[in-house]
């Protein structure tokens, strides 16, 4: 028999009770599994007991199945099978939840007949995260007793609600402020005098399944290839069609397809690696952040207005700094309009609107500068721009303040070196528009001190970011990849693939949008001008600029749009000047396969990346994937570059590169050393420990 020592089962009066003890999360791993199916069954056994109550000890109910035993043969009971135990038993059983309740702790909670919660408890399916669905019981239990409309969203979220929440959805029966096990037992003696707990057939109405189906398509549009979403809307629609026992059997199915399907695999990585990103190298739990009650932005341009809504959206003030009033006016402008945007779409009420702007003090001058905590500067991308900003900075910031640049590209010890506080100073590079991308590159030099490190990064997580440390290099991590991607397409071009070619590749694979449409989103002058600041050519690239054609905003560049369309045409006129290019470098035009098209964009980012790893500027292969999820809309099923590269094999991506460089004379293609190892070991970055 099964040691029961993780769930302790006594009887006080008439009510039996399990409690479960397997810190730190009482997760649902066998030993847990087995106790409470044996609780079931003592309780049921015995005649002087009427109930059973299921609790725990410590600051969680369940927290969720046990992850370690994924890939692993299984060792019974399954929790589907405790789970039938439960629902299944002659006599009442009434979950007493603390803390969370998860997953599959919230699917035995569910299985019970009655639910008790403290008012601090928050409840929540979030396999969605993990590329999964629930897959015992949740997408059919839940349903019943909530009504789809209801559970539907909570588990395409994966989002915990609390409470209060979850008693006035009809997830739980009370919310007490303490003695929830003594509630629980009492609801328990009630369920056994009165009969069987609730039911919830009368919440599956035809007006239930319309509200289900409305929110069912409008997922299905943004699912984008993850293939969890279609299975959740197939699981839940079941409900409507199908007796429990089947819908159970149509869940099962798709959760066990799910374990398998590689891009299941993928989110999965990516739910892991961003709990990753969090650890710091180096910088132990005794290192506390500053304290950030109050900041300033230098520069009310596209990017400064928009991490000054970032502070304002998160309750900071913040100050927004221009050296004149024009700009600054212009900015502020613009900001009231992208919340009048919100307000008019309904994501924002106009008492939010009118308390954010209350937040953001437009100023001139960087004394305005002088009280804040942190100052992030967001000028031009140019060196002696940013070193005389922050030589002004280190006179007027109070000590302690933390200096901060968004650059792009540019060092940071340089800039740093503009002060006398280098300690102080550190790289946050927010993605454009800064209000919207989650990514927020903290950059790490040798000279910052460690709490600074540490208080970025909180403060990142309070402006709703995914922080990732990153080493001071050019580019950083995310830039310094982008570029291998840009070059390659330029090489695509001469060589004889086509705008709208090498974008299809690209969106097809499962971006949002290509390289060409991209720049010309952004403008292609940005690029341009950095070329030429760095003594840079690219030679399509830059016969578009110099005819005038920047993009979207003058109605031209690598397509056309005519009468500001935000779709690009193909310009047969861009297309002839391409193949002139070619004819000019001697080069004979081919065309390429969408597979040739990715593995020319993709393979030399992963090398870049493994270059990456080898200098220290990113610590784990799983952060280069969580930057370019999270700022370059790689597509999360398909896990980031350096997951994508272990999934096609660096043997076959080592090969590529040299073959590309070998075709194109190309030396910085041929494979970098610690792509060229793992290839020859047989392994993937996967293998590499942060």
């Amino acid at each position: 028999m099964p040691s029961m020592t993780k769930v302790r089962y006594e009887v006080r009066g008439r009510v039996a009770l399990a409690t479960i003890d397997g810190p730190p999360v009482n997760a649902l791993g066998a030993e847990v599994r087995a106790g409470l199916a044996d609780a079931v069954e003592r309780a049921n056994k015995d005649a002087g007991v009427t109930a059973l109550v299921v609790a725990a000890e410590g600051k969680a109910f369940i927290a969720g199945a046990d992850i370690s035993e994924f890939g692993k043969p299984p060792v019974a009971p399954s929790l589907p099978d405790l789970l039938d135990a439960i629902a299944g038993s002659s006599k009442p059983v009434v979950a007493a939840i603390q803390g969370v309740a998860l997953g599959g702790g919230l699917e035995v909670a569910l299985a019970c007949h009655g639910r008790v919660a403290l008012t601090g408890a928050k409840l929540g399916l979030p396999e969605i995260k993990l590329g999964l669905i629930p897959g015992a019981g949740g997408t059919q239990r839940l349903p019943r007793l909530i009504g789809a409309a209801k559970a539907f969203p909570m588990m395409l979220s994966g989002e915990p609600v609390s409470a209060g929440q979850a008693l006035e959805y009809g997830l739980l029966d009370e919310v007490v402020s303490e003695n929830v096990v003594a509630v629980a037992s009492q609801l328990a003696e009630t369920l056994a005098a009165t009969g069987a707990g609730r039911t919830a057939a009368d919440r599956l109405t035809e007006a239930d399944r319309e509200a289900f189906e409305a929110l069912a398509a409008e997922a299905l549009k943004k699912a984008e290839g993850a293939p969890n979403v279609p299975a959740l809307v197939e699981a839940v629609r079941s409900v409507f069609s199908l007796p429990f026992a089947e819908g159970l059997a149509v869940e099962r199915r798709l959760f066990l397809e799910l374990v398998a399907d590689e891009r299941s695999k993928a989110l999965r990585h990516v739910f892991f690696a961003e709990r990753e990103v969090a650890k710091l190298p180096g910088i132990g739990p005794e290192v506390k952040p500053r304290e950030i009650l109050s900041a300033a932005v230098i520069g009310a341009g596209t990017m400064g207005g928009g991490i000054a809504m970032c502070f304002a959206n998160a309750g900071i003030p913040v100050t927004l700094i221009e050296t004149a009033q024009a700009p600054l006016d212009n900015g502020m402008n613009r900001i009231a309009a992208i919340y009048d945007i919100s307000v008019q779409r309904g994501s924002l009420t106009p008492e939010a609107r009118a308390q954010r702007l209350k937040r953001i003090t437009p100023a001139v001058g960087l004394t305005a500068a002088a009280k804040a905590d942190i100052v992030i500067e967001a000028a031009f991308e140019e060196m002696g721009v940013k070193q005389s900003i922050f030589t002004g900075l280190d006179k007027v910031a109070k000590p302690g303040a933390i200096l901060a640049s968004n650059t792009s590209y540019l060092d940071i010890p340089t800039i740093a070196a503009a002060t006398g506080r280098p300690q102080d100073v550190l790289g946050m590079h927010f993605f454009s528009p800064a209000n919207v991308m989650k990514l927020l590159e903290v950059v790490r030099t040798k000279e910052v001190a460690d709490d600074v490190v540490v208080t970025a990064v909180a403060l990142g997580r309070r402006l709703g970011k995914v922080p990732v440390v990153v080493g001071n290099g050019f580019g950083f991590v995310g830039n310094r990849m982008l570029e291998q991607r840009t070059r390659a397409t330029e090489r695509l071009l001469v060589a004889g693939a086509l705008p709208h070619e090498i974008d299809a590749a690209l969106t097809g694979f499962g971006f949002k949008m290509g390289p060409c449409a991209m720049a010309d989103l952004a403008g292609n002058d940005i690029g341009w001008r950095s070329r030429k600041a760095r003594g840079l050519k690219a030679s399509v690239a830059d016969a578009i600029c110099e005819a005038g054609w920047f993009g979207q905003k003058t109605g031209r560049g690598y397509y056309l749009y005519p009468q500001g369309a935000r779709a690009g045409q193909r310009d047969p006129e861009v297309e002839a000047l391409i193949a002139r290019i070619s004819a000019e470098k001697g080069v004979t035009r081919r065309s390429f396969t969408s597979e040739e098209i990715l593995a020319r964009l993709l393979d030399p980012m992963v090398n870049e990346g493994a270059r990456i790893l080898e200098a220290g500027i990113a610590a784990r292969p799983g952060d280069i994937d969580i930057v370019w999820i999270n700022g370059y809309n790689w597509p999360a099923w398909r896990g980031g570059p350096m997951f994508w590269a272990d999934s096609v094999g660096l043997d076959v991506i080592a090969k590529r590169l040299e073959a590309l460089a070998a075709e194109t004379g190309d030396k910085a293609l041929e494979p970098a050393p610690l792509l060229q190892r793992l290839a020859a070991e047989r392994k993937g970055f996967g293998s590499l420990k942060g």
